[in-house]
């Protein structure tokens, strides 16, 4: 019997090991997956605890399938995912693995806004349409079966984008190791050149591009345990912009250089953990991330930067569908005298705050912390018009919420704006609905501490 791999992602005691020979067990005698038309059945059975000649623990096999329901779900490959039990007789069993794939290719006309949010590109820019790209976006997230994923871009109007990705994730047999990439080039209309007093962008445009970027880059992964990732990434990326732009009129700490073409090497470290019954909408459980970053090659001026950032989240069920959850996240910039390229902090990334969404506060370090309180209020289904394989209804969960939020950001600019250096905190009350493939719409009604009320709709997941 083979329990090394189900003994290490359970910290020795959830299946039966050596010191349990007297515990009454079940004898796991195959795994029975079913549903896996495109998905690779060894890429399902990777997900799983259980293996075929594992002992379980009798009463701990309920937890044990539930544990294995949800690792499977959170490959994000399926709508729907089963795990039950076949007893054969008093000492032996079966596990049968039931699953709905996806739909997996997406190639699909764009329209984008080029503005942070919906809300921005219509109460700022009055719902300009000559601030939207179009063209056609192309993905696959299951290309050969092996939870590869395959993704390009083909972007033009206001800003052009030209892109290509590719991920493999489980390149070796052990399906441990694995690797992406992805190459890109871009130009913008328009592009911001400094944060103001008022913790916004000043942009700089003259009807043609003024910025123009390609990149590439390439990541090597490590995921010996379910619960673990491990990336190793490189990247390269060539930008120029405008003369102007360095200029004194305008920003000469831009690029912290006199000259307007920079070649910029990124070399990063990340570390994940996730644990959670729903990695696109957890309820319950942990996760936490920390990376650390190297841009250019040298330890002073210029670009030149080292970052560390870590994040930590909690998700806990309080009974009768209300749960809380909590969220810390911190980065620091080494050295503080950073160029403007540099210094995004919060309000430009999922880096913020609700409430202050409206807002740029730059910085080289940075922390915010969250909490939630949620309740989960309908839980329904809509029959599907037209018959489909993988839905014959359309399922609906509301959650209504309670939130707030506190952060700082620590500017050395000697004019920083007029949010940064200070503590920062909001709060408010919304809804979340999630529904086919766990796509969210989060209404958040919000205050913020310059007495500031808002109403926003995400479509993002998590906080």
């Amino acid at each position: 019997m083979n329990t090394s791999k189900v003994l290490n992602d359970f910290n020795h005691g959830e299946i039966a090991g050596e010191d349990e020979d007297n515990v009454p067990k079940l004898y796991v005698r195959n795994i029975i997956i079913e549903g896996n038309r495109k998905t690779k059945q060894y890429i399902i059975e990777r997900e799983m605890h259980i293996n075929a000649g594992d002992s379980i623990i009798t009463w701990k096999l309920e937890n044990l399938l539930e544990q294995a329901r949800q690792n499977v779900y959170n490959t994000t490959l399926f709508v729907d995912v089963k795990v039950e039990p076949v007893i054969i007789n008093a000492n032996n069993l079966d596990i049968k693995v039931t699953v709905k794939e996806k739909w997996y290719i997406y190639p699909i006309p764009q329209f984008q806004l080029v503005d942070r949010s919906f809300n921005e590109w219509v109460t700022k820019y009055k719902a300009n349409f000559t601030r939207v790209n179009y063209g056609i976006k192309f993905e696959h997230y299951n290309l050969t079966g092996r939870q590869d994923k395959l993704k390009f871009y083909l972007i033009n109007g206001y800003t052009r984008n030209i892109s290509l990705y590719y991920s493999a994730p489980y390149s070796n047999p052990k399906l441990t190791k694995g690797f992406n990439g992805g190459i890109g080039y871009s130009q913008s209309k328009e592009m911001a050149y400094i944060t103001n007093y008022n913790n916004n962008f000043n942009f700089y445009k003259n009807g043609n591009f003024v910025k123009t970027e390609w990149y590439v880059n390439a990541a090597y992964t490590l995921r010996k345990y379910i619960k673990k990732r491990e990336t190793f990434s490189i990247g390269y990326s060539h930008v120029a912009v405008n003369d102007s732009i360095i200029s004194k009129s305008f920003n000469p700490g831009y690029f912290n250089s006199n000259s307007t073409t920079q070649g910029i090497l990124d070399l990063t470290y990340t570390l994940e953990y996730t644990d959670v019954n729903n990695i696109l909408y957890p309820l319950t459980g942990f996760s936490g991330s920390f990376s650390f970053q190297k841009r250019g090659l040298n330890f002073t001026g210029g670009i030149s930067l080292f970052s560390a950032q870590g994040e930590l989240n909690r998700y806990v069920s309080l009974g009768k569908k209300w749960y809380i959850s909590s969220q810390v996240m911190a980065k620091i910039k080494l050295p503080f005298s950073q160029p403007f390229i540099n210094q995004r902090a919060l309000g430009t990334s999922d880096a913020y705050l609700r409430g202050l969404e409206y807002y740029v506060i730059d910085g080289v370090a940075y922390g915010t912390a969250k909490l939630n309180l949620r309740r989960e209020i309908l839980n329904f289904n809509v029959p599907f018009i037209k018959k489909s394989r993988i839905y014959n209804k359309i399922p609906f969960k509301v959650y209504a919420k309670a939130f707030t939020d506190f952060g700082y950001a620590y500017s050395r600019e000697l004019q920083p704006g007029k949010l940064n250096n200070t503590f920062l905190y909001t709060g408010g009350i919304g809804l979340d609905i999630l529904t086919l493939y766990d796509v969210q719409l989060r209404f958040e009604y919000s205050i913020n501490q310059l007495g500031e009320k808002n109403l926003v709709l995400h479509n993002k997941t998590g906080f």
